[in-house]
C-alpha cells in the first residue's frame, strides 16, 4: 500500500515538473496536474492539500536537481579555483538558457510566499557553492583578499538578473554566457584569459 501510495505521489511530482516547464506555476493547477498524471483531482489532494504546498515541494525537487548539477560541474576542472566558479556560472546559465520557462518560473515568475521563501533557501545554496571555491582560491593565493560569502552573493544575484531578460528573448541567449563569465572573473578580481570553450 505505501509503495502505491509513494509512487502516486512520484507520478503527481513529474506531472507537475513537466507542466512547470511548459507553462510555469500558473500552468500547475491542481487539476491541470491531475489531468497530466492520469488521476483524479481528489487523489492530488490527498498527497498535498493545496496548491502553495504542491508548489512548494515542485521547486524543492527541482532546484535540488539544479544544485547537484552545478555541484558535479564545480568539482570537475582540476584548475583553479577560479575555473571552478566559471564552471558553476557556465552550467547554470547553459541549463537555464535550455528551459528557459522552467528557469524563470525558479527564478522570477510571482508565486505564492511559500514558495518565495524557497527562492532564498535556493540561492543560499548556490552562494554557498561559489563561496567554498572562493575561499579556496583566497587561501591558496589564486584570488585577492575578498569576503567569499559577499562575493558569492553578489555572483548569484548578478547571474539570475542578467538571465531573466534572455530567457524571455532568446535572440538575447546566445551572448549571455560568456559575458557573464567575463562579469564573474572581473567580480573574483582576476583577468585571466576565457578559454576558447567558453567563447
Amino acid at each position: 500500500m505505501q509503495a502505491r501510495i509513494d509512487a502516486q505521489r512520484a507520478t503527481v511530482l513529474d506531472a507537475a515538473v513537466a507542466l512547470l516547464a511548459e507553462h510555469g506555476y500558473a500552468g500547475c493547477s491542481m487539476s491541470a496536474v491531475a489531468a497530466r498524471a492520469g488521476i483524479a483531482t481528489g487523489s492530488v489532494y490527498r498527497h498535498f492539500p493545496s496548491k502553495a504546498e504542491l508548489s512548494v515541494e515542485l521547486f524543492r525537487r527541482v532546484v535540488t536537481r539544479e544544485v547537484a548539477a552545478v555541484r558535479e560541474a564545480a568539482g570537475r576542472p582540476a584548475g583553479t579555483s577560479a575555473e571552478r566558479v566559471v564552471a558553476v556560472v557556465e552550467t547554470f546559465a547553459r541549463r537555464a538558457l535550455k528551459s528557459p520557462r522552467l528557469a524563470y518560473a525558479l527564478l522570477a515568475e510571482p508565486v505564492d510566499p511559500a514558495v518565495d521563501a524557497e527562492r532564498l533557501v535556493f540561492r543560499h545554496a548556490f552562494r554557498d557553492v561559489f563561496a567554498e571555491h572562493i575561499a579556496t582560491g583566497v587561501q591558496e593565493g589564486q584570488l585577492p583578499p575578498q569576503d567569499a560569502q559577499l562575493t558569492a552573493a553578489a555572483l548569484v544575484g548578478a547571474g539570475a538578473e542578467a538571465l531573466i531578460g534572455p530567457l524571455s528573448d532568446p535572440d538575447r541567449g546566445p551572448d549571455v554566457v560568456p559575458a557573464l563569465i567575463t562579469f564573474a572573473l572581473r567580480a573574483l578580481g582576476t583577468l585571466g584569459a576565457v578559454d576558447a570553450a567558453h567563447t
